[in-house]
């Protein structure tokens, strides 16, 4: 077999490939076994019918389409693996001169388009200074947090009075538009608390005086369900009113809520785990800060193919993904946001290009750097992963096994690798002037690999 590389562009080639018929006959026999398996000729038992017969009854063409069908896959693999070209998706095969030449013994050429990543100069990591948020934890900290764990151990009772803000209230809602009711406009003993926005606008203001049998209307602006996006006037009816009660915050609540036989032991370890909150969003915010610093170092050309299918492939993911289950059309959602069409598609388009653009240079450093990942890498990874799908890592590895993901978890674990060698070498102060080391062997080093291991797995696309 020969075959020749042309570059059409910085990210697109042409591969043109000339095969000699006498490599053509393992395909020509595999072609002959299959259409003896699957025709029936009088006289010979399926499977045992000369080729010659074949050729007869069913045509030489048929027997060469055949043979050039399993062929073509072989002979552009072994082309693409002799140009050493990093092809990317599926190629356009054309110009296939076969079947006719063939019959005369002749050569099967054709020619194969495809996308190929784009050379990627990286500059010196080193070269790039950001600057991150310090570790403070102050003593409003640490009571925002024991206040927090108080509201968790809190008990409600009911109360003979008008709602306030912070008191929980039971509600019927029964909202109409255009002065109907819709199937799922009505919902009864909703459970609410006054100030928690986790229920539709205006209801806070709404409740706010009402006592147990007493009723409000207001209009609102629905934001999911059949009429999302719609205003509708919504009558709520209080049912009930409740008062939460705090356990004290002593010795005794922190043996009720920890380990800890005393509050001030419960304070220390409150400090503690905050420091270690902080450490984790500091080195979030460093690998995100030297991330978009390294990008913005680097001048990648996009394929035009891929750019475009990772674009299609977003804007499916948020139509039908996000906004369909929540009951909401694009059209909906944009008029929340006050975006146009226009302005959305460009939105989209700028993500798709981080997302290529930052799977590219990751793996270039992964390969620069020779970067692996072992197995103990490849399970932590896959825990993580697990415990944000909401599956046991056992179902989630099975999940991906059956899928054929795990090469794409080994890209994610070796990229994540990939930017913390970068934000290792970049230079990372805090605010106050204190210079952030990440290249110790020790937690801090294993909490920005984790962090970096996050970034590039949001970042990634389907390249």
């Amino acid at each position: 077999m020969k075959s020749a590389v042309e570059t059409l562009n910085p990210t697109r080639v042409r591969l043109t490939v000339e095969v000699p018929f006498e490599e053509l006959k393992p395909s020509l026999d595999a072609a002959y076994k299959k259409i003896n398996q699957q025709v029936s000729v009088p006289g010979f038992r399926k499977g045992k019918i000369p080729n010659r017969v074949i050729d007869q009854r069913f045509g030489r063409g048929a027997v060469l389409e055949e043979a050039v069908n399993d062929a073509l896959p072989r002979f552009y693999t072994q082309a693409v693996d002799e140009g050493k070209i990093e092809v990317l998706g599926q190629p356009d095969i054309t110009n296939i001169e076969g079947v006719e030449k063939i019959a005369d013994g002749g050569d099967l050429k054709f020619t194969a388009e495809v996308d190929v990543r784009p050379e990627v100069t990286l500059p010196e990591f080193s070269s790039i200074e950001v600057t991150v948020d310090p570790i403070a934890v102050s003593d409003e900290d640490i009571e925002k947090s024991l206040e927090q764990l108080r509201e968790r151990f809190s008990s409600v009772k009911d109360v003979e009075r008008a709602a306030a803000a912070g008191d929980i209230v039971v509600v019927d809602l029964v909202a109409k538009v255009d002065g109907e009711v819709p199937e799922d406009g009505t919902a009864n003993g909703v459970s609410y608390e006054i100030g928690s926005g986790r229920l539709i606008d205006g209801i806070d203001e709404a409740v706010i005086g009402l006592s147990a049998g007493e009723e409000k209307t207001f209009e609102t602006e629905l934001k999911g369900g059949t009429q999302a996006g719609k205003t509708s006037e919504v009558s709520v009816t209080v049912t009930a009113v409740q008062e939460k009660e705090l356990p004290e915050l002593d010795d005794e609540f922190a043996q009720l809520a920890s380990e800890f036989d005393t509050l001030e032991d419960l304070r220390a370890d409150s400090r503690k785990r905050l420091e270690r909150m902080k450490e984790y969003d500091q080195a979030t915010q460093a690998q995100e800060k030297v991330l978009d610093a390294l990008l913005a170092l680097v001048e990648i050309e996009y394929p035009e193919k891929l750019l475009k299918d990772e674009v299609e492939t977003r804007k499916h993911n948020v139509e039908h993904h996000q906004l369909q289950p929540m009951g909401l059309t694009i059209d909906a959602y944009l008029e929340t946001q006050g975006k146009t069409r226009e302005e959305w598609d460009a939105e989209i388009e700028e993500q798709a290009k981080k997302g290529i653009k930052t799977q590219f240079v990751l793996d270039q450093i992964v390969a620069n750097e020779e970067l692996g990942v072992n197995q103990e890498e490849l399970t932590e990874h896959l825990i993580r992963r697990a415990a944000g799908s909401g599956l046991t890592p056992d179902q989630f590895a099975q999940q991906v096994v059956q899928g054929g993901q795990v090469p794409l978890l080994v890209g994610e674990v070796a990229r994540g690798k990939a930017l913390a060698t970068v934000v290792e070498a970049a230079k990372v102060v805090d605010t106050e002037g204190n210079e952030v080391n990440f290249d110790d062997e020790d937690e801090t080093a294993e909490t920005v690999e984790a962090a970096a291991e996050e970034t590039a797995t949001e970042e990634k696309t389907e390249a």
